[in-house]
């Protein structure tokens, strides 16, 4: 086993380069961001120190000022997401703490660590980035304050915020500090955001409507949000600016994307795939139960659903590694004592997207601007395919050690269902018999058309073809499994009646979900910005948003209709529709037989 980075200053035998925080327990695994980060820099010769959930004086002085930086992530999900649930209650549990406690990371964590650092260390140098610093790069909307809130670059005092996947970007950033360089003089760098005088403001740039101008007006918020949306595109994406208070705000165009030896590259460093010792007598970390013998594959999703962050995050475009790289992974699990023969996933944000959407991503051009690969229905030039993840699903299978392979991660039936060549018959079969663990988790989320174009998912008629299909498998294979959908109450668009047809149609297929997610206002997004705005942010026509606790506890009892606690509601609803129904149609009735007394008593006169 790979032993880990220094966590404490006896550790290292010298001053270091580069003192990584993160709000996450110090885990070593490829799952983990800040494990990619700091194993890649120590791959390039730099000395690197690791700082988990640091709290006092004493943490953040430990290792003293770094040579370089201080490089500081929120942790692998929000702080605010961490710490808080959708009704705003304190989390007691976090499975990225040691032993699963709550309230180990601060509220709004890189703000806090950055501004911890820059009061120990004035003028040191301070590069922000993963997934908090990255989807609160610009002016948004901040749904725990209910308020927009200003850039993190602004409110954390940091230098320079590394966004998306960062590895080349961080490589090349490293290399020119290496060379001599100041971080606050490097302005230049793809994937790169910094803060600038407005006279130095790149020429040529897109411009959003500044902070003060999207925090008061919500159709200037909803434009800039689609502003930022198209220019992530790493091929046509542009410089972004926004003006806050006398300082611009700057996102250079978004880094390219890594080609597969430099996938291959990073997930062969040298990770102890394990939490630190340090968390032993707390009974270790528990987010890497379920990902400690799982193997991504592919990074991006051209799905592209609006309540989703991977989109700003990791883009559209698909990155994959090579077979022969998830094969040495897996190989490298029989060879640990604790593996027991299950590889727990082979996926990524999306399982079954293992190459570019279409022939124009195969050649390299970008990415649609106003169009999107799926929704609201696949486009023609997309280009399905299943052929080579069944490859290296077949592989997995055969290797010594290892007794099943199975998909968590999701995958999207509506692509495997475009597949129409001879490889998805075959995917879809074995998926089946071989790499389902009793349920098969998917997301059709609704059933009502109007809510499921405001979520960028497929009509609910594609779902139930695929149920179909799944259950037909399923019966011939002579198994016991299911399908377990995700269904989301109170997003936006979604109105009370149609909660309550969506509650009919899973009471129609007896479907009763245990879980039901409630629409999380989260940073980025573009369903987040139809929240705060109440419009579709491309039309800019008013939607329905439920926001109130007892709006969205309403939609979400609905959607468990069969528990005893929700059947009067489920009841009351419907019949009050029916008897409106009933009312109307009696309505109707009458008007019909006043019309013809009219007519008759005209034709009387005449």
């Amino acid at each position: 086993m790979s032993k880990f980075l220094p966590i404490k200053k006896e550790e290292l035998d010298c001053q270091p380069d580069f003192v990584v925080i993160t709000g996450d327990a110090y885990v070593d695994h490829p799952s983990f961001g800040i494990a990619i980060v700091s194993r890649l820099l120590e791959s390039r010769g730099f000395a690197v120190a690791i700082m988990a959930q640091p709290v006092n004086k004493n943490d953040f002085t430990e290792f003293g000022e770094p040579k370089y930086a201080f490089m500081v992530s929120g942790g692998n999900i929000d702080s605010m997401v961490a710490n808080y649930t959708v009704s705003g209650k304190k989390r007691h549990k976090d499975d990225y703490s040691p032993g699963g406690v709550g309230g180990k990371r601060p509220d709004y964590a890189v703000n806090t660590y950055c501004q911890s650092v820059r009061r120990f260390y004035p003028d040191v140098a301070i590069i922000i980035g993963g997934l908090e610093a990255s989807l609160r790069r610009f002016a948004h909307y901040d749904y725990w304050s209910d308020s927009v809130i200003p850039s993190i670059l602004v409110s954390s005092g940091a230098d320079l915020l590394l966004y998306g996947m960062a590895e080349l970007t961080l490589i090349q950033l490293a290399d020119r500090l290496q060379a001599g360089e100041s971080l606050r003089d490097i302005t230049d760098l793809r994937g790169t955001c910094y803060l600038t005088n407005p006279v130095k403001a790149p020429k040529n740039a897109v411009q959003c409507d500044s902070f003060e101008f999207v925090s008061e007006n919500k159709k200037c918020y909803a434009k800039a949000t689609v502003i930022q949306h198209e220019e992530q595109d790493e091929v046509h994406g542009r410089t972004v600016i926004q003006r806050h208070g006398s300082s611009i705000f700057v996102q250079n165009p978004p880094q390219r994307s890594l080609t597969e030896s430099e996938m291959d590259s990073i997930y062969s460093l040298p990770f102890a795939r394990k939490y630190h010792s340090v968390y032993d007598n707390v009974g270790g970390v528990p987010a890497i139960r379920e990902v400690e013998f799982s193997i991504t594959w592919t990074r991006g999703c051209f799905g592209a659903c609006n309540f989703c962050s991977i989109a700003l995050h990791q883009g559209r475009r698909i990155q994959t590694r090579s077979e022969d790289s998830l094969i040495y992974e897996a190989k490298s699990f029989v060879q640990n004592r604790d593996f027991k023969g299950y590889i727990h996933d082979v996926g990524g944000p999306t399982a079954n997207f293992g190459q570019p959407s279409c022939k124009k991503q195969q050649s390299g051009q970008g990415m649609c601007r106003k169009r999107k690969c799926l929704t609201p229905q696949p486009c023609v030039n997309l280009n399905a395919s299943h052929e080579k993840y069944l490859s290296t699903l077949r592989r997995l299978r055969k290797i010594d050690g290892v007794k099943k392979v199975f998909i968590r991660s999701g995958i999207r039936y509506d692509y495997l269902l475009t597949d129409q060549s001879k490889s998805r018959k075959e995917f879809f079969r074995e998926l089946v018999e071989h790499h389902v663990s009793g349920q098969l988790k998917v997301a059709p989320e609704h059933c009502k058309s109007n809510v499921l174009y405001k979520m960028g998912k497929p009509p609910i008629s594609t779902y139930e073809r695929f149920c179909d299909e799944f259950n037909a498998l399923t019966k011939r294979a002579k198994k016991e499994q299911y399908l377990v959908p995700y269904l989301m109450s109170s997003h936006p668009g979604a109105t009370l009646d149609d909660a309550l047809d969506l509650a009919i149609w899973l009471k129609k297929r007896r479907i009763r979900p245990e879980q039901v997610q409630d629409f999380y206002p989260t940073p980025g997004t573009i369903s987040t910005a139809m929240y705060y705005t109440g419009m579709d942010i491309y039309t800019l026509e008013r939607i329905y948003v439920a926001k109130s606790e007892h709006q969205r506890s309403t939609q979400r009892a609905l959607l468990q209709y069969y528990k005893p606690e929700n059947t009067a509601l489920f009841n009351k609803l419907l019949n009050i529709r029916n008897n409106n129904k009933a009312k109307g149609s009696n309505l109707s009735e009458k008007s019909k037989h006043n019309k013809a007394k009219r007519k008759n008593r005209d034709n009387q006169k005449k």
